[in-house]
C-alpha cells in the first residue's frame, strides 16, 4: 500500500503532458487530460438520501462564538456555574491551568473538587481549538491566557513527556489517562491543532518538537503492531489491559507525524508517518476505534498528492464509514431514519441499542474529511453528502431541536440556551419514561459517578468541539446546499493555498447558487469538473452545480499563469489540483 506510483506510470504521463506544461489555461485546460474526476463512492453513504429530512438549517459558526462566551463567562452565579475554573497547582509548569466540565453538573470536577485539577484536556484543547477555528482569540480573553495554560497538559513529570488528558494521575477521575490509547493520541492531535493557530507562544515549538520525538521513538518500538490498549510513553513499553487493542492509533499516529515533519523538516517524522499507516493499511479489518481512523484516510490522501505515494483512502474510509469494526463492534457512522427523524451520518455505534451517535464524533470527523477532499476530489460527492446528513442529525443533539418527549431530562434544558446538547442521540433509550421512544437525545453523565445530577446529561466536552462545524459550514442562498471550506481544517500546509470549497447538490435538478468571491477579480476553478468555470469575477457570481453532483471550487487570481508539474496543475506557482493529469 504504501509504495511509490508505478515508475512506468510516471514516464508515461510525463511523456504525454510535456507538451503542455507551462501553457496559459485555454491549451492546458482543453487538453485530452482534463476530463471531470470520476468519484468514488463509499456504500455507506450511497445508502443515506440525498436530501434528509426534516430539515433545519444551523448557524453552526454562530453557535460555536455564542457557546465560547457561555462557557468561559467567569461572573456567571447559576446552578453549576461557571462552567470555567482556575487550577492553581501549576502541576507541569509554573502557570496556572484552567478546567471546564466534561458534563454539566460532574460531581467529581469544580474548584474545590480534587484540588482543582480534574478537568479533561479533550474538553479544553477541544474548545480552545474550535472557538480559534471561528475566530475567537484564545491567548488573550479577558486578561487570560487559556493557550499557553494548556501546557500544563503536558506531563513531564511522570516522563511521559506528551499531552495527556488530565495534569496528572492523581486528577484522574473519568475518561482515558495513559490506560486507553486513543485518548493519549487525539490529545496530542489537539494540542497540535491549538499550536498552529498560536505558534509564538512561548514553550509550544519546543514541546511540540518532544512530542514529535516521543511519537517516533513509541513507532520504532512498536514495530508493524500497534495492538496495545496504551502506550507507556514513559518507559517506551505499549501495554494491554481490560481496553480491547486500537490499531488505528497508528492513523493518529501517523497524522501527527506528518504535521511534525511539515513543521520541522526532518526527514525521521516523514518516514514513520509513513510506516504507521502502513501498519493501519497492514489489518485485514477494520480496527475503528473512536475517532482516529479519518485521520489516516486524510494522511493517505495528502501524502500521495505531496510525497508521490499510492495509499487507497477508499480503505480507511470505508472502515470507517460501514459499522465492521472487530476490536469496538459497530463503531462507525450510523445510517437510519428513527421515528420521523433522519439520523444518518452521525458518528458512534451503529448497534448499541438500534445506534448511539455521538456529538464529539460527528463534529471531529468533519476536520479530517472536508481538507482531503482538496487533495483528492474524487470523494467531494461523498464527504458533501455525508456532512449535509451529519449536520443536520447532529442538530437534534441540542435540546431546543428536538421535542421534549424525545429527549431525557427536558425539563433541566434551560441551562444549555440550546449551545451545549445531549452527548449523544440514541435510537432507543434504557433510561425509565423513555421505553418505545426514538430518537432520544441522551447522554451517559449520570452514570459516570454516584451522584452526578440529571444535567451530565449534557455534554461540554462533546459541544466544545462546535467549532469544527462553525469553522467549515456556511449556508448558501439554496437550502440543503452547504458552503464547506476546505481550507479551515487543512492545518500545517505545505505551501499557499487559494480559497477552496466544496458544495453537494441534492436535488435531482441543476441549482444555482451565489458564491462571494471578494473585490479583487478571480478566475472560479472546478477541480472536479477540471475546469475554469468563470472568469474575472467580482464581489459575487453565480455558479450551477448539476443534480447531485459535487464541485470543488477554487478562487484563482484572474488571468493566473497555469502551469503543470507531473499530477499537479498549478495557477501561478499555487497548487490547485493534485490530481490534473490522472
Amino acid at each position: 500500500m504504501n509504495r511509490k506510483r508505478n515508475h512506468l506510470h510516471k514516464l508515461i504521463a510525463l511523456v504525454g503532458f510535456a507538451y503542455i506544461w507551462g501553457c496559459e489555461a485555454p491549451g492546458l485546460l482543453e487538453s485530452t487530460f482534463s476530463k471531470p474526476v470520476q468519484q468514488v463512492d463509499l456504500d455507506r453513504v450511497a445508502q443515506m438520501p440525498n436530501a434528509p429530512e426534516p430539515y433545519q438549517s444551523e448557524d453552526w459558526y454562530q453557535k460555536a462564538r455564542d457557546l465560547d462566551a457561555y462557557l468561559y463567562d467567569t461572573t456567571t452565579s447559576g446552578p453549576y456555574q461557571p462552567f470555567i475554573w482556575t487550577d492553581h497547582a501549576e502541576r507541569n509548569f509554573p502557570e496556572v491551568a484552567y478546567g471546564l466540565y466534561t458534563a454539566v453538573g460532574d460531581v467529581r470536577q469544580g474548584p474545590d473538587k480534587n484540588n482543582g485539577e480534574a478537568h479533561e484536556a479533550i474538553c479544553m484543547l477541544g474548545s480552545i481549538n474550535g472557538s480559534t477555528l471561528v475566530g475567537i482569540d484564545k491567548s488573550n480573553q479577558d486578561g487570560r491566557n487559556y493557550v499557553s495554560a494548556t501546557r500544563n497538559y503536558f506531563n513531564r513529570a511522570n516522563g511521559w513527556n506528551i499531552i495527556m488528558n488530565f495534569t496528572n494521575k492523581s486528577a484522574h477521575v473519568g475518561g482515558g489517562y495513559g490506560n486507553d490509547f486513543w485518548y493519549d493520541v487525539f490529545n496530542n492531535v489537539l494540542f497540535y491543532a491549538v499550536a498552529y493557530h498560536y505558534p509564538e507562544t512561548p514553550g509550544f515549538r519546543e514541546l511540540q518538537r518532544t512530542i514529535a520525538d516521543q511519537f517516533y521513538k513509541a513507532d520504532s518500538v512498536m514495530g508493524n503492531n500497534y495492538s496495545y490498549s496504551y502506550f507507556d510513553f514513559g518507559q517506551m513499553q505499549p501495554g494491554t489491559n481490560h481496553i480491547p487493542p486500537q490499531e488505528d492509533a497508528a492513523a493518529g499516529f501517523a497524522y501527527l507525524l506528518y504535521n511534525a515533519y511539515i513543521k520541522y523538516g526532518d526527514d525521521r517524522y516523514l518516514e514513520a508517518a509513513k510506516h504507521a499507516l502502513s501498519v493501519i493499511y497492514s489489518q485485514k479489518d477494520s480496527r475503528f476505534w473512536e475517532i482516529l481512523m479519518p485521520f489516516g484516510a486524510y494522511t493517505a490522501a495528502r501524502m500521495n498528492a505531496e510525497e508521490g505515494m499510492d495509499y487507497d483512502p477508499t480503505i480507511l474510509l470505508d472502515w470507517t464509514f460501514d459499522g465492521t469494526a472487530t476490536n469496538r463492534e459497530g463503531w462507525g457512522v450510523v445510517n437510519g431514519h428513527w421515528g420521523n427523524y433522519d439520523a444518518y451520518g452521525l458518528v458512534g455505534s451503529t448497534i448499541d441499542r438500534g445506534g448511539y451517535g455521538f456529538l464529539m464524533n460527528t463534529f471531529d470527523l468533519a476536520w479530517p474529511l472536508v481538507p482531503l477532499v482538496r487533495y483528492d476530489q474524487r470523494y467531494a460527492h461523498t464527504v458533501g453528502k455525508w456532512l449535509l446528513n451529519a449536520s443536520n442529525a447532529a442538530r437534534l443533539c441540542y435540546a431546543y431541536n428536538i421535542p421534549d418527549s424525545l429527549q431525557a431530562v427536558p425539563d433541566h434544558k434551560a441551562i444549555t440556551k440550546n449551545l451545549i446538547g445531549y452527548e449523544g442521540l440514541i435510537h432507543h433509550s434504557t433510561y425509565p419514561g423513555l421505553e418505545g421512544k426514538t430518537p432520544v437525545a441522551q447522554g451517559d453523565g449520570p452514570l459516570w459517578a454516584p451522584g452526578n445530577p440529571p444535567e451530565t446529561m449534557f455534554s461540554i466536552y462533546g459541544s466544545s468541539h462546535v467549532g469544527v462545524y462553525g469553522a467549515i459550514i456556511r449556508a448558501t442562498n439554496v437550502e440543503k446546499i452547504l458552503q464547506l471550506n476546505c481550507l479551515a481544517t487543512d492545518l500545517y500546509p505545505k505551501g499557499k493555498a487559494y480559497p477552496t470549497f466544496l458544495y453537494y447538490n441534492p436535488y435531482e435538478e441543476a441549482k444555482e447558487i451565489t458564491l462571494a468571491v471578494g473585490s479583487q477579480p478571480v478566475d472560479v476553478y472546478d477541480a472536479v469538473r477540471r475546469k475554469i468555470i468563470i472568469s474575472q469575477a467580482t464581489v459575487s457570481t453565480s455558479v450551477t452545480l448539476d443534480p447531485d453532483a459535487a464541485a470543488v471550487l477554487v478562487l484563482i487570481p484572474a488571468g493566473a499563469k497555469l502551469t503543470q508539474e507531473g499530477h499537479r496543475l498549478l495557477a501561478d506557482g499555487v497548487v490547485i489540483d493534485y490530481r490534473f493529469g490522472e
